[in-house]
């Protein structure tokens, strides 16, 4: 009896860990996918974990959407008291690799004045469509260059799970968007 119940100790003591890093079924982060940062350096896709997070995906070549995509998620984030915006991460997720370079990214950042923390993430060629799919982001290449997608800012619990949408039409943050974020960030 004491054997089985040292067993059973040593079998949670293991267990409890493995469950604690185990992802809710309907995350994003389980998907194995990679990219890299505005400094070129490697970021696994299921790194984001641990924090909520607005996430869109653009490209840097883009004259109409994205540049209105950047600015809704500046109008959210400026929206939020000091401490909600400590705890809600901003990532923007390019469609274009081949042309989104880390400097181009960078570049983008600086030309629209995003604030200090943004991650502005370049996917491999293949992960694009994959991380397109698990944000429900469509798109298309164009002839002339330019990509058709969904413009979107989607809201991520700290385990990837998708909690709000907000189709952007303008620079201003949608209001019914705004409280989504902030109840998010308000639970526990």
């Amino acid at each position: 009896m004491k054997m089985t119940s040292l067993f059973l100790s040593a079998l949670l003591a293991i267990a409890a860990p493995l469950h604690a890093q185990s992802l809710p079924g309907d995350s994003v982060y389980h998907l194995p996918a990679t990219t890299q940062d505005a400094d070129g350096q490697p970021v696994a896709w299921s790194s984001l974990r641990g924090q909520a997070r607005v996430v869109s995906m653009f490209y840097t070549h883009c004259h109409l959407m994205c540049p209105l995509i950047l600015e809704n998620a500046k109008s959210v984030q400026k929206q939020l008291t000091p401490d909600e915006r400590r705890r809600l991460g901003v990532v923007m997720v390019s469609l274009d690799p081949a042309r989104d370079t880390p400097a181009a990214m960078r570049e983008v950042a600086q030309r629209h004045r995003v604030p200090d923390g943004w991650q502005f993430l370049t996917p491999a060629d293949n992960d694009v469509r994959a991380i397109a799919s698990v944000l429900d982001v469509r798109y298309r290449f164009r002839e002339d260059g330019s990509i058709n997608h969904t413009s979107v800012l989607v809201l991520l619990d700290a385990e990837g799970r998708v909690r709000a949408r907000s189709e952007v039409n303008g620079a201003a943050a949608d209001p019914a968007f705004l409280i989504q974020v902030k109840a998010l960030l308000a639970a526990p």
